[in-house]
């Protein structure tokens, strides 16, 4: 079900300025979760805030968080923020009010004088893995992408019938889910012959590509054999970040057949350093409109009337392509595409009851990953197989280097954010990786 927002909450400003200022991204309501490197390099759990990070563990200490749950108030000096996300959505609601109220701009001077000691300049803080999930799921829910890669290998019927029945998804690599920064070494894996009956060549891939997603973190887990409902399913999940399934297309291509990717996409996922909590995202909700009158309806344990009616997400996400010519050169990025999650054909709850329904425990911290998010036009196509019709229409950049599959060197950064007239806007920050030569 989806959770009301109180319009006053969203008109609350905080005595932090640079929280108020606008396209912040990080203002008092948003409050995204992170985990950053003290002085020391012991890692500790923060908050954003406007230009700054807020330090869990030191509030904690001072006593500014007194009244808490005693787990909850654990998992502030926890070194990653499982802990805090299986504590549960009351006591969520109930450390996300303390520290609006700690951060407003009514807030006492003696809280503020508290408060700001334990406030780090986000530039200077250096961000960490902020999840360690046990397990990683990645869908295939944008309607658009699977229609416009189907249409690259099935030509006369790109979309399978049973898309817009079941949410498609296949178990990703966990260990290999790195945070925004991480380098993206080259993979090695086998390709296709190039004749028929030849044997298949092994060597670095050379077709890199990026994917556009966003990742769901969740929060509370489910027993073994005992399915989410759809109109709890959403309550699950903690909150979302940017995630980019790095994959290499030609070993895709010849070891998908008959089962799903292995190799291609198991060597790295890139997550951005900020997780934003579900409740910062309540008046970005919007109904699903993705869905034609002749569609089947979905079936009955992933239909919610709440959720159809505000499941949607209004997130705006792009990327954009550094190469190391620009980088030397001194050029800004170019931006490559920008899609929305509203195009995608499942909601998140109905990610989460499919993956569930069968049985399947979900754990707190477990990542679920949407799937390229691309959007009915060409330009808004969230990964290079789409935008270069599978390597064989190159993209020309503005320095005229042309672009049909990533190169080494090539710096990838993913932005996310929600924008609505008369609300902050709420970032999800970048999602950065950089290519670099197979060894």
């Amino acid at each position: 079900m989806i959770e009301p927002f109180s319009k006053a909450e969203w008109s609350r400003k905080s005595w932090v300025e640079s929280a108020n200022e606008a396209g912040c991204g990080f203002p008092m309501q948003s409050l995204p979760y992170c985990i950053f490197a003290d002085e020391e390099g012991r890692a500790r759990t923060g908050v954003g805030i406007g230009a700054f990070v807020l330090d869990l563990r030191w509030c904690r200490g001072a006593g500014l968080l007194d009244g808490l749950p005693g787990p909850l108030l654990a998992a502030c000096e926890a070194k990653t923020l499982n802990a805090l996300l299986g504590c549960g959505s009351v006591a969520h609601a109930g450390l996300r009010n303390r520290l609006m109220d700690l951060l407003d701009a009514e807030a006492e001077e003696a809280t503020r004088e508290a408060v700001g000691a334990a406030l780090i300049a986000k530039e200077t803080a250096t961000l960490l893995k902020p999840v360690e999930s046990a397990n990683y799921t990645d869908f295939y829910a944008s309607i658009h992408h699977a229609t416009r890669v189907g249409r690259l290998f099935r030509p006369e019927n790109p979309l399978l019938p049973n898309y817009k029945f079941v949410p498609i998804g296949y178990h990703g690599r966990a260990s290999s889910v790195v945070v925004s920064g991480t380098p993206v070494r080259r993979p090695h894996g086998q390709t296709r012959p190039p004749e028929a009956g030849g044997e298949p060549a092994w060597g670095p891939t050379q077709f890199l590509d990026y994917e556009v997603e966003v990742g769901l973190y969740i929060g509370d887990g489910n027993p073994l054999g005992e399915p989410i409902g759809i109109r709890q399913a959403g309550e699950h999940i903690f909150g979302i970040s940017l995630l980019n399934d790095w994959s290499a297309r030609d070993m895709q291509v010849w070891e998908s057949q008959p089962l799903g990717p292995f190799l291609a996409k198991s060597f790295a996922t890139s997550v951005s350093a900020w997780v934003v909590p579900m409740a910062a995202l309540a008046p970005f909700r919007y109904p699903l409109t993705l869905h034609h009158p002749d569609d089947p309806s979905p079936l009955k344990y992933l239909f919610d009337g709440w959720d159809q009616y505000g499941g949607a997400i209004d997130l705006t996400v792009g990327a954009w392509l550094l190469t190391s010519v620009m980088r030397a050169a001194g050029e800004a990025p170019h931006r490559l595409s920008e899609g929305s999650l509203m195009d995608l054909y499942w909601t998140p709850a109905q990610l989460v009851a499919h993956h569930t329904s069968n049985g399947c425990n979900l754990l707190p911290g477990d990542l679920l990953g949407t799937g390229t998010i691309s959007g009915r036009e060409d330009e808004s196509a969230g990964c290079l197989l789409e935008l270069t019709a599978g390597g064989k229409k190159p993209i020309l950049l503005p320095n005229g280097e042309t672009r049909g599959a990533l190169e080494d060197g090539d710096e990838v950064i993913l932005r996310g954010f929600c924008r609505r007239e008369g609300f902050p806007d709420v970032s999800l920050g970048e999602c950065r990786g950089v290519v670099v030569r197979a060894v």
